[in-house]
């Protein structure tokens, strides 16, 4: 199987995504929590998000994430064939 620049691209991108809304949760407090709320808001709305913050331990992430996948799958541990009869289908 070819594995291409793109190709490459494409799934770190994807990575980047799902860790990015893995990551959104963690340090975020409500106005209700905080309580520090403007008249007229959601109680529920996020005081301060550190989104640069978030922003950078996603691209962390996602790198070490995306290395460890690609040294599996240069070492033949993520090839189909193997992950099928791991799973007890025919390839």
């Amino acid at each position: 199987m070819a594995y291409t620049i793109s190709t490459g691209f494409a799934i770190y991108f994807v990575l980047w995504w799902v860790v990015l809304f893995l990551t959104l949760p963690f340090g975020v407090r409500s106005q209700h929590e905080d309580g520090a709320g403007s008249p007229g808001t959601d109680p529920g709305a996020p005081v301060a998000t550190r989104m640069g913050r978030k922003l950078i331990w996603t691209t962390l992430l996602s790198a070490v994430i995306y290395g460890v996948g690609m040294a599996a799958y240069y070492e033949g541990y993520l090839s189909v064939e193997r992950l099928s009869k791991m799973m007890g289908m025919p390839f």
